[in-house]
């Protein structure tokens, strides 16, 4: 068995899930999303990364995910999420994880089957393949839906194979 935690990084609203995958099972353990909280951007950084840490420690996931953020005409706004995706990725390695990242075409690919899926598919899809889910809200469906990218591309057979050398 398996645990992957998905990340999809946000400046206001980090959505995060963690699935276990066993073969070619999945299986949904919790989701949820860290809002980030304070004045100024230091602030709202420190508290996600307190907030994403919890996370970490709370579920010990054993491989982690990223969606790569894509670059938008607001270069203010772009440089705020890649700093939000910084602490996205930086959580998980401080817990010795190796990070995926996975562009959002290819996780929607992945979960809903095309590249260019709204948000209402994508968490339909999440549903249909979890059941029984209760989804924290369309951030944290999106981070489910990456960590099932990653346990289709390699998250969880990378891992495998690593832990079968470690072990041999």
């Amino acid at each position: 068995m398996i645990r992957i935690i998905g990340i999809d990084p946000g400046l206001r609203k980090m959505g995060w899930g963690v699935i276990d995958v066993t073969g070619n099972k999945i299986s949904h353990v919790a989701n949820g999303v860290c809002e980030s909280l304070g004045d100024d951007l230091a602030q709202r950084l420190l508290s996600l990364h307190s907030q994403l840490t919890r996370v970490v420690v709370t579920y010990r996931p054993q491989s982690a995910a990223v969606e790569q953020t894509f670059v938008n005409k607001d270069g203010a706004g772009t440089l705020k999420l890649g700093q939000a995706r910084g602490i996205a990725m930086l959580v998980p390695a401080q817990a010795g994880l190796a990070v995926g990242e996975y562009a959002p075409n290819k996780i929607k690919k992945t979960v809903v089957g095309v590249g260019h899926a709204d948000k209402g598919q994508v968490a339909h899809m999440i549903r249909m393949q979890l059941p029984g889910v209760e989804i924290a809200g369309p951030d944290a469906a999106d981070a489910l839906a990456i960590a099932i990218c990653h346990a289709h591309h390699g998250g969880a057979s990378t891992l495998a194979q690593a832990v079968a050398r470690a072990s041999a």
